[in-house]
C-alpha cells in the first residue's frame, strides 16, 4: 500500500483536514468537506430534520511532494537560496527583482516525466465526469500554510478558472507553482515569518462550476466590521467571482440571523441591493473576458432568498465542523442550478482576538465630510493624499501616507501594509482592499465612486470609519480621542443597564458593550435614512399627482412594484438587525414618535402632514396611530414587527407606545396592533407604554391594567410636569428630571410598577449626566436604567460606588 505523504496525487475522496502539509490548507478543506461534512445531516437547520447535503465539486491535488520533486530535478532549490541571500525585504525594488527571478526559475523549469504523464491521467479520469467533451476545470494554488487562522495567504497565489486541454493544464499548474514566489507572497511570509525555503505549495485540479451562466460569491460567518458571530454575511454577484474579489463592482449583500436560522425560521434579516454593472464569462475555453450586464438584469438579485438560505445553513454546519468562523467561497452552476462550495477557510482577523476590550473612537468634528463611501474596521486614519494610478507607480508611495487608488490587487499589498488609510472608487466589504485593510488593522474607505477625482494629491485628510455602515473623509487633520476600557474589570450592577439605539448600522458594535438588552429602539432614524419617504406617500403611491415627487420615489424603490412592501421590508431590516444584535436579551421598540415637522421633512411629507405651531405638544405618538388618515402607515409598522417577530423569528422584541394621552388611546391601540397579529401576550409579546405625560403618572393605575409596563421618558415628562417649551432656551434651566415635582412623579411609578411585578425602566441621559439623579432611581428601585452607548461604561463605573 502507497504511502499518502509520498504520492504526487490525490484524490479529493482522499484527503482530510489532517492533510494539510501535503495539499495544503485550501485542498485540505476541500477534501474535509467533500468526504465528512456533506454527508453529515444538521436537523437543527430546518424543522422536521431535513438533511442538507453540502456540494462540493470533484477533483484532485497536486501535492507539496510533487513541488518538491519539481524543484529537486530541476535545480530550483539551490538557485532560490542564492537569489534570496540578495533581498532586501524593506526594499520594493529588491521585491520585484527577487520575485521576478525566482517565478523564471519555475517557468523556465520542465516536469519530469513521470509527474507529466500522472497529472495527465488523473485529468483525464476527471474529464469523463465532467460535462461531455468538454474537461473544463479550475486550477488552484493552496499553500502549506495558506489558509490558517493566524495567516490568509488568500489571493496571494495564482487561479486559473476554464482550462482545458492538457497543454493549458500543464502551463497553468506550472504558473500556480511559480506563484509561490508572487511579490505578495514573498512580502507576506516576511511579514509572516514564514521561511521562504520550507513554505511549499500544492495545486488543486477541480471540475469547472459554470457560475458565468449565473452566480458566484463569498460568505462569512460572522460579521466583518465587527466580529459579531450571531449572523451569515453573504455577497453575491452575476458570473464568476473573480470579479468580486477585484473589487471592480458592488456585490448584493445579506446578513442571515444564525439562531433563528436553526430553528428553521427564514431569517435574511438584511438584503442590500450591489451596483453590478458587469461581470466574467468564459472566453471559450481561454480564461475569462469581462462583458456588461443589461440595465434590467442590475436591478435584479443574483441569488434568490432560498438560495440565500441554503449558503447560510451549510455556512453554519461548516463553521460547527471546523469550531472556528470561516471565510467561505461559492459559486452557482447555471446549467444544473446546483450550489457549490468552492474553498472554506478560517476567518483571519476575528478568530485570533479575544474581545476583553472596548474600544471608542470619538471624533470632535461637526463639518461636512468631502466623500463618503463603504466603511471598513471601525477606527480612523491620517495623513496626505497620494494617488496611485497604477502598479509601476507603488515604489513611490512613503510610509503613513493615504493610498487613494481605483481598486487593489493582491500586488498592491506591501505598499497597503504601510498606508495610514486606504480609499478607493470601487469595491464593496469583500473586495480585495477590504478583505486586506481589515486583516491589517488599517482604516479604509471603499466604493466611493470618485475618490481619485475629488481627493487631491498632497491633501491632509481625516479618514473616519466610526459612524456605522458609511465612511466619511474629511479635509485637514479632525481632532478625535480614543478610549479603551477593560471588560473584565466593568462591575456587574443589580440594576440592568440598557442601551438606547437608533441606527441599525452600529447595532452590532454596539453589542460588546456591558448590557441587559435594549430599553429603547428608536425607528425615526431608520424612517429617516433607510426609508427616507413618508409612509403614506408610499401608501397611496398611485394616486400622487405629482411626477416629479413619483419620479423620485420609484428611484428609490425600483426594485418594489408594491411601494407597501419597501416600507415594510426596510423597516423590518433595520428593527432585525437592533434585535439580532442583542439577542435573546430583551428589546423595546417604541413605534414612531416623529412629529408633524419631522414627517414633513420626509420624500412626499408635505402632502401628509398639518403645520403645527408647537409640534412637541400635538399631532404624535398614540393619537396619530388610530386616526383614520395615518391608520393605514401604522399598520405597516406593525407588519414590518410582525415580519420581524414571526418570519426573521426575533421573539426578544418587546413593542412600546409612545405620548399615549389617555387610557381609552391605549385601548384602541392596542386593539389596532391585535388586528395586525400583534396581540399583547401571544408567543410571548410584551407591550409597555411611555410614561412621559403628568396623566401616565395620575392614571398609572389604570394604564398598567392595560399595559406590561412603563418605559420612563424623563425629557417630556419634566417638560409638561413644569409647564415648559423645551426648545425654549431660556427656560432650559429650569428643566431638571432632579427636580421635587418630577422625583415625587416618579416615585410613585416606580413603586406601582414594583408591586403590581411590572416593568419600570428610564431610557434618557438624566442618569448619566447627574450621577446623583441616578443614585436616586437605583434606591427607588428600579428595574432598569437605557443610556446612549458612550455613556454606558462611565454610567456603570459611577453606580458601582452607590450603596443602596
Amino acid at each position: 500500500m502507497t504511502n499518502k505523504s509520498t504520492k504526487y496525487i490525490l484524490w479529493l475522496s482522499e484527503i482530510s483536514a489532517g492533510d494539510l502539509a501535503l495539499v495544503g490548507g485550501k485542498n485540505a478543506s476541500l477534501g474535509e468537506m467533500f468526504n465528512k461534512i456533506k454527508e453529515q445531516s444538521r436537523s437543527f437547520f430546518r424543522k422536521g430534520g431535513t438533511k442538507i447535503k453540502i456540494n462540493v465539486p470533484d477533483g484532485f491535488a497536486i501535492t507539496t511532494a510533487a513541488y518538491r520533486k519539481f524543484e529537486k530535478e530541476n535545480g530550483i532549490d539551490e538557485q532560490l537560496k542564492a537569489i534570496l541571500k540578495k533581498f532586501v525585504p524593506t526594499s520594493i525594488k529588491s521585491l520585484q527583482k527577487t520575485g521576478k527571478a525566482a517565478r523564471n526559475l519555475f517557468l523556465k523549469a520542465k516536469f519530469p516525466n513521470d509527474l507529466e504523464e500522472e497529472i495527465i491521467r488523473y485529468y483525464g479520469e476527471l474529464s469523463k465526469k465532467c460535462e461531455p467533451g468538454n474537461g473544463e476545470v479550475a486550477v488552484r494554488s493552496s499553500g502549506v500554510a495558506e489558509d490558517q487562522p493566524k495567516t490568509s495567504f488568500a489571493g496571494q497565489f495564482e487561479t486559473f478558472l476554464n482550462v482545458s486541454g492538457k497543454e493549458n493544464l500543464l502551463k497553468a499548474i506550472k504558473k500556480c507553482l511559480a506563484s509561490s514566489f508572487s511579490d505578495r507572497a514573498i512580502a507576506y511570509r516576511e511579514q509572516k515569518k514564514v521561511p521562504h525555503l520550507k513554505f511549499a505549495l500544492s495545486v488543486g485540479v477541480q471540475k469547472m462550476v459554470r457560475s458565468d451562466l449565473a452566480s458566484s460569491g463569498v460568505l462569512f460567518t460572522l460579521d466583518t466590521e465587527t466580529g459579531f458571530q450571531n449572523v451569515v454575511l453573504i455577497n453575491s454577484i452575476f458570473g464568476v467571482g473573480e470579479m468580486l474579489v477585484k473589487g471592480e463592482i458592488t456585490p448584493d449583500e445579506f446578513y442571515v440571523f444564525k439562531p433563528s436560522l436553526r430553528e428553521g425560521y427564514k431569517s435574511i434579516i438584511l438584503k442590500n441591493l450591489g451596483r453590478k454593472t458587469k461581470k466574467y464569462i468564459y472566453n471559450h475555453g481561454k480564461g475569462l473576458k469581462e462583458i456588461n450586464i443589461p440595465k434590467e438584469q442590475q436591478a435584479a438579485f443574483s441569488v434568490s432568498e432560498e438560495e440565500v438560505l441554503t449558503l447560510a445553513g451549510w455556512a453554519c454546519q461548516i463553521e460547527e465542523h471546523y469550531g472556528k468562523p470561516q471565510d467561505i467561497e461559492w459559486a452557482k452552476d447555471g446549467k444544473t442550478g446546483q450550489l457549490f462550495i468552492v474553498q472554506s477557510r478560517p476567518e483571519t482577523v476575528f478568530t485570533q482576538k479575544e474581545i476583553s476590550f472596548y474600544e471608542e473612537y470619538q471624533i470632535k468634528n461637526s463639518r461636512e465630510p468631502i466623500l463618503t463611501g463603504i466603511a471598513v474596521g471601525n477606527k480612523i486614519g491620517q495623513g496626505k493624499v497620494h494617488i496611485i494610478s497604477a502598479l509601476s507607480k507603488i515604489s513611490e508611495f512613503k510610509k503613513g501616507e493615504v493610498l487613494v487608488t481605483r481598486m487593489t490587487n493582491p500586488d498592491w499589498v506591501p505598499l497597503m501594509r504601510i498606508a495610514a488609510a486606504i480609499v478607493t472608487d470601487e469595491g464593496g466589504k469583500t473586495a480585495h482592499a477590504a478583505i486586506v485593510s481589515r486583516e491589517l488593522g488599517i482604516p479604509a474607505i471603499v466604493g466611493t465612486g470618485r475618490g481619485t477625482r475629488v481627493l487631491k494629491n498632497g491633501e491632509l485628510v481625516t479618514v473616519d470609519c466610526t459612524s456605522g455602515s458609511e465612511g466619511r473623509i474629511f479635509l485637514g487633520k479632525v481632532p478625535f480621542e480614543i478610549k479603551r476600557y477593560d471588560l473584565k474589570k466593568i462591575p456587574d450592577l443589580k440594576t440592568k443597564i440598557m442601551v438606547n439605539i437608533g441606527a441599525p448600522d452600529i447595532a452590532f458594535k454596539t453589542s460588546f458593550l456591558p448590557n441587559d438588552g435594549v430599553g429603547l429602539a428608536r425607528i425615526e432614524f431608520i424612517l429617516a435614512e433607510k426609508v427616507r419617504i413618508h409612509p403614506l406617500a408610499l401608501y397611496h403611491f398611485e394616486k400622487l399627482k405629482d411626477k416629479n415627487l413619483k419620479q423620485k420615489i420609484q428611484k428609490l424603490t425600483a426594485e418594489y412594484k408594491n411601494k407597501k412592501e419597501y416600507f415594510i421590508n426596510k423597516l423590518a431590516e433595520g428593527i432585525s438587525q437592533i434585535a439580532a444584535a442583542f439577542y435573546p436579551k430583551q428589546v423595546i421598540v417604541r413605534f414612531s414618535d416623529f412629529k408633524t415637522n419631522e414627517y414633513a421633512a420626509l420624500i412626499g411629507g408635505k402632502i401628509f402632514e398639518p403645520k403645527e405651531s408647537n409640534p412637541m405638544l400635538g399631532w404624535r405618538g398614540a393619537s396619530r396611530y388610530y386616526d383614520e388618515k395615518f391608520r393605514p402607515a401604522f399598520e405597516m409598522e406593525c407588519q414590518a414587527v410582525k415580519k420581524a417577530r414571526e418570519v426573521f423569528g426575533l421573539k426578544n422584541i418587546w413593542l412600546m407606545i409612545p405620548f399615549c394621552r389617555t387610557v381609552e388611546e391605549g385601548k384602541k391601540v392596542l386593539k389596532l396592533m391585535e388586528k395586525q397579529g400583534l396581540k399583547k401576550g401571544r408567543n410571548g409579546l410584551k407591550v409597555i407604554v411611555m410614561c412621559e405625560i403628568p396623566s401616565n403618572v395620575i392614571l398609572a393605575e389604570k394604564f398598567l391594567e392595560i399595559f406590561d409596563g412603563y418605559s420612563i421618558g424623563s425629557n417630556d415628562l419634566t417638560q409638561l410636569t413644569l409647564g415648559l417649551d423645551r426648545d425654549n432656551a431660556s427656560l432650559a434651566k429650569i428643566g431638571d428630571e432632579r427636580n421635587e415635582a418630577v422625583k415625587e412623579m416618579l416615585k410613585k411609578v416606580i413603586k406601582l410598577c414594583n408591586e403590581k411585578k411590572k416593568y419600570c425602566g428610564i431610557c434618557g441621559q438624566a442618569p448619566s449626566d447627574f450621577p446623583e439623579f441616578a443614585e436616586f432611581l437605583v434606591k427607588e428601585g428600579i428595574e432598569s436604567i437605557s443610556l446612549n452607548p458612550d455613556t454606558v461604561i462611565k454610567t456603570i463605573l459611577n453606580l458601582s460606588k452607590i450603596k443602596v
